[in-house]
């Protein structure tokens, strides 16, 4: 099983990014993903997760400004965030069950 984060980059407060997790040697059909980030010098937060219904849940940090969503076709699940602030700088992780992705870098900075 593999989890591949991409997306991640540099963008000024106020900005957007999309992130993509896809996993192969699985189908995410039927399972709970989500998203969690670490931030320098600190521990691992969750952020975001969604059913395998497809029901949405997040961290009140990112209430608002981020939309979670997966494709069952392609094994994907996104992190669409939008209205960057610096405080969202850190690497950004996808989860499924025991799996974890190596993990894609999101910089907010002007």
């Amino acid at each position: 099983v593999q989890l591949v984060e991409s997306g991640g980059g540099l963008v000024q407060p106020g900005g957007s990014l999309s992130l993509s997790c896809a996993a192969s040697g699985f189908t995410i059909s039927g399972s709970a993903m989500s998203w969690a980030r670490q931030a320098p010098g600190k521990g691992l937060e969750w952020v975001s997760g969604i059913s395998a219904a497809g029901n949405a849940f997040y961290a009140d940090s990112v209430k608002g400004r981020f939309t979670i969503s997966r494709d069952n076709a392609t094994d994907t699940v996104y992190l669409q965030m939008n209205n960057l602030k610096p405080e969202d700088t850190a690497i950004y992780y996808c989860n499924v069950q025991q799996y974890w992705g190596q993990g894609t870098q999101v910089t907010v900075s002007s």
